[in-house]
């Protein structure tokens, strides 16, 4: 089918309550390489049929569509993005698009290293790691599976070819890894690193577990102004939901994220693609719409992007999460940091 070219003077997209939405993450698998404790049982989860997962010549179409009523900013993501082939010929697609401005990926850096060169010339601008731990035996009690230095050196590799800013998202867990709150802060005096401590979410794997390990960004900025003089800091490039904070002279910086204790939903600009094709309007929620099928049925682009902006009807308002209480199931507990 021949694509439609898509005019991109059309109607920004924008929600009921006035928010420009800019943003568009892109899960392009639910499988992923770990089996972290906040995230998803030991056994891992039922993965969707490979017939059911967006092909990447679908999920350019849909971006297209997406840039033509607004979106200027893509972030691939998972699952782990990295466990699916040749994801760099996606990248190379996406960052030649007209209206697109930034395509960036979310990791847990298991694999970037080997997969960095392929990625940065393709075009992919950023990148955000996941990474709860700096020691290798709580890394894997963490993650159930063993690769501390295999990310770190995924980091390292990122910072090598300028793929800045680099954002690393860790999850504060009470009892689990908040007495490292102090080396993860030490790590931006050191180097040009953003380290972004976020709050544990309640998910329909971690209820129990999240109730007790539960820390608030208040109590974590506390501990951080325990160690030294913090000051308020403008965030490096990005579309996250992140507060910053750096100490004096420090090449790097520390951000909050906090879904739960201080919502940031009025500032929401991203809508959420899943691998199976539904658009989530709300990553903490069950609203979204099914992509997949009318695309596969021969919509053309234009009628995608008046499908988008008629989603931004049922857009809501905010997230309604509570500690101990389930949002919908999220396969990819990065998705919160942008």
């Amino acid at each position: 089918m021949a694509l439609t070219t898509i005019d991109l003077t059309g109607a920004a997209l924008t929600d009921q309550f006035n928010r420009p939405i800019t943003y568009l993450r892109i899960s392009v698998t639910d499988k992923c390489n770990l089996r972290c404790v906040y995230c998803m049982p030991e056994r891992g989860l039922p993965w969707l049929a490979r017939s059911e997962i967006l092909s990447y010549e679908e999920i350019v179409r849909l971006v297209r569509a997406a840039a033509s009523v607004g979106v200027r900013s893509v972030r691939l993501s998972g699952g782990e993005p990295l466990v699916r082939k040749n994801l760099e010929r996606l990248v190379a697609a996406i960052a030649t698009l007209p209206g697109i401005e930034d395509v960036a990926l979310s990791t847990n850096g298991l694999l970037l290293e080997e997969q960095i060169d392929a990625l940065a010339d393709a075009g992919l601008a950023r990148v955000n790691v996941s990474l709860d731990t700096l020691d290798a035996k709580r890394f894997e009690t963490i993650a159930r599976r063993p690769g501390l230095e295999r990310v770190l050196a995924g980091i390292d590799a990122a910072l090598a070819r300028g793929l800045e800013p680099v954002k690393i998202n860790c999850v504060v867990m009470r009892g689990a890894n908040d007495d490292e709150i102090a080396a993860f802060a030490d790590w931006t005096r050191r180097r040009r690193i953003f380290v972004r401590f976020i709050e544990m979410m309640p998910v329909h794997e971690n209820l129990a577990f999240q109730r007790d390990a539960y820390v608030s960004s208040d109590e974590i900025l506390s501990a951080l102004r325990a160690i030294g003089d913090l000051q308020p800091y403008t965030g490096p490039a990005g579309n996250g939901p992140a507060r910053y904070y750096a100490f004096p002279g420090a090449p790097g910086a520390i951000g909050v994220i906090s879904p739960l204790s201080h919502d940031y939903c009025e500032r929401c600009n991203r809508v959420r693609l899943t691998a199976d094709g539904r658009l989530r309007l709300c990553l903490f929620g069950d609203h979204h719409i099914d992509l997949r099928t009318p695309l596969r049925s021969g919509a053309g682009e234009e009628v995608i992007a008046e499908m988008l902006q008629s989603a931004m009807l049922i857009k809501p308002e905010r997230h309604h999460l509570q500690l101990g209480e389930a949002a919908s199931r999220m396969r990819a507990f990065s998705e919160v940091g942008g």
